[in-house]
């Protein structure tokens, strides 16, 4: 596929309800699918200010495929790989936010981490960390953010310090297509979202309010989630103008994920299937999670939990100002 075809391919006019076998339903999906990621990838490697077309294209044909997948279902999606979320964060992400907590050139962290950031280990402990940073969560129907919705987010602020405590913390939820009143919500069995949670709620996509309530936070203090690709690329298919603010430099994301797999040994020492790095196995080490208590999956509940647990490590590794001289 060239970009004159993927061009061709947003541009159609979708018509919903409109009969059509599994076999053409999920071709149209797989033509979709390789278009938004090309038109994803030419958008984002475009120079600043010179790119093709505007952003909003490819947001409208996830849109369009969302719309798709839900005549085809999204249960039978389910274990299909994700094409539109990256499985980690940059190298370059990853020093930037240590930079940022650290007050520090981020050419500094890039030199100490080395090749491929093997050392940035190294970097978070190189000096105290400081700063307010706004913990974010979602809950979605998919693994996909070109196959599903978003139904619920948190997000609370907090400051990098020993004693503080997260503030300002809001949730919501948001709707989704009629189809589903009659259906379990998909991912339902993680999040126990169920339809009276979100009768009556706009989607996220129409919440002009909470878009630019959003944009405005996580252009001003960066943005801390477990395993964050996941919130990334949700958040650059459906939320306008945060692609633009990722490539303008304007937004710093924090991965407590990464966080916890540098810092903490048994993320380093414990088998790779018993998930050390999974929130709810990290912040039972750290005792932020009570033996017997679970991660409740819902987006202010985790991005609490999430915030305590990543100052829990911070506070044991001795990274808050003072901490190493007490």
């Amino acid at each position: 596929m060239n970009l004159a075809q993927a061009l061709e391919i947003a541009g159609a006019v979708s018509l919903p309800g409109l009969a059509a076998d599994d076999a053409t339903l999920n071709q149209e999906r797989l033509a979709n699918e390789e278009a938004l990621i090309l038109l994803a990838d030419t958008w984002r490697s475009a120079p600043l200010g010179k790119e093709p077309f505007s952003f909003d294209v490819v947001l409208g044909l996830a849109d369009k495929n969302r719309a798709l997948c839900d005549s085809i279902g999204a249960e039978r999606l389910r274990e299909l790989s994700s094409p539109l979320v990256a499985r980690e964060l940059s190298d370059y992400d990853l020093c930037r936010a240590v930079a940022w907590m650290q007050k520090r050139p981020v050419d500094d962290v890039i030199r100490e981490a080395g090749p491929e950031a093997r050392d940035l280990g190294v970097a978070y402990t190189a000096a105290p960390v400081s700063g307010i940073v706004c913990g974010f969560d979602i809950e979605t129907t998919s693994r996909d953010p070109g196959r599903g919705y978003i139904v619920n987010a948190g997000i609370a602020l907090m400051e990098l310090a020993p004693k503080a405590k997260p503030e300002n913390a809001h949730a919501a939820y948001f709707g989704i297509p009629e189809m589903y009143r009659e259906k379990v919500i998909p991912l339902a069995d993680i999040h126990h979202i169920s339809w009276k949670d979100i009768a009556g709620k706009v989607p996220f996509r129409e919440s002009h309010a909470i878009h630019e309530a959003l944009l405005a936070t996580f252009t001003t203090v960066p943005l801390v989630a477990h395993s964050a690709a996941f919130e990334d690329g949700w958040l650059t298919f459906n939320l306008p103008g945060y692609a633009q603010a990722r490539k303008e430099g304007r937004i710093v994301i924090i991965d407590s994920r990464d966080i916890c797999r540098r810092l903490d040994p048994d993320a380093r020492l414990l088998p790779h299937e018993q998930k050390p790095a999974a929130l709810e196995n990290w912040a039972r080490r750290r005792r932020t999670l009570k033996e017997g208590q679970a991660e409740k999956h819902l987006g202010l509940d985790d991005v609490k939990l999430m915030l305590k647990t990543m100052q829990a490590e911070f506070k044991k590794r001795k990274m808050f100002p003072g901490q190493k001289d007490a």
